[in-house]
């Protein structure tokens, strides 16, 4: 391989994707996805539907399966442990993506949901193939919507207070820090509805499941009124697609 693209390709609506990665796709000759399972084969499926819009050309898909990874260590990225596990992980990942490049010839290509710069490590695996200095490429990244502003605008809101910042964490940075008094936070990758351990009676609640996708869900409102329709919608959700990815604001005050 030559050379790699590392594609954004939004948040699920197969219209997110731009007309910088339309023509990045219409490069590639070889697609690399990464298999999530049956229970994620949607995420895959829609991969293929976008691919089958936009590259009228030849290409190639070559499929690979994710290692297993560790989740019995909690922890955040300040944690050793925690970050060994995710490292031992990233590892893996990155020899069978070595061994797919050195086997295949031109130039490729991986589709990242959302962007390739937030809560997505496939840029540092790619460094890491590359550190291993077995085989060489150019990669450029194209950037993509995020789920971020996938929720702001299908709440059609402004995602800060005027002059303020956004702070984007996770659920457990959220359980762990909680929220002061006028603070906003987006979070991601947030399995245990953290937002039920926030104490307070101030706090508003942005939602939404599966942004940008035909079976998207959204609901606002007072945290302590909404908090548990949420979870229970969550786990329903969950229970019949088998997987889940969602993204909320919160804020207080």
């Amino acid at each position: 391989m030559r050379k790699l693209f590392v594609i954004g390709i939004g948040a699920g609506d197969p219209d997110q994707v731009t007309v910088q990665a339309i023509k990045a796709l219409r490069q590639v000759d070889v697609f690399y996805v990464i298999g999530k399972g049956d229970a994620k084969q949607e995420l895959v499926d829609v991969r293929a539907a976008i691919l089958a819009e936009h590259v009228p050309g030849p290409h190639t898909i070559v499929e690979i399966a994710d290692p297993p990874r560790d989740r019995s260590v909690p922890g955040t990225g300040a944690d050793a442990a925690y970050r060994d596990v995710v490292g031992d992980w990233h590892e893996a990942r990155a020899e069978l993506f070595e061994a797919a490049f050195a086997e295949t010839e031109g130039v490729g290509g991986i589709l990242v949901w959302g962007d390739p710069s937030l809560y997505d490590s496939t840029l540092r695996i790619v460094e890491r193939v590359l550190d291993r200095e077995r085989v060489q490429f150019d990669y450029e990244v194209i950037p993509g919507i995020t789920s971020v502003q996938a929720l702001a605008a299908a709440h059609r809101m402004v995602l800060h207070e005027i002059g303020e910042p956004v702070h984007i964490t996770t659920g457990r940075r959220l359980r762990e820090e909680g929220l002061a008094a006028g603070e906003a936070r987006l979070v991601m990758l947030d399995g245990d509805c953290s937002f039920t351990e926030v104490p307070g009676d101030d706090l508003y609640i942005w939602w939404g499941a599966y942004l940008g996708m035909p079976d998207e869900v959204i609901v606002e409102g007072p945290l302590r009124v909404v908090e548990g329709r949420i979870a229970r919608r969550r786990a329903a959700l969950r229970e019949a697609k088998g997987w889940i990815m969602d993204t909320y604001l919160l804020r207080r005050g």
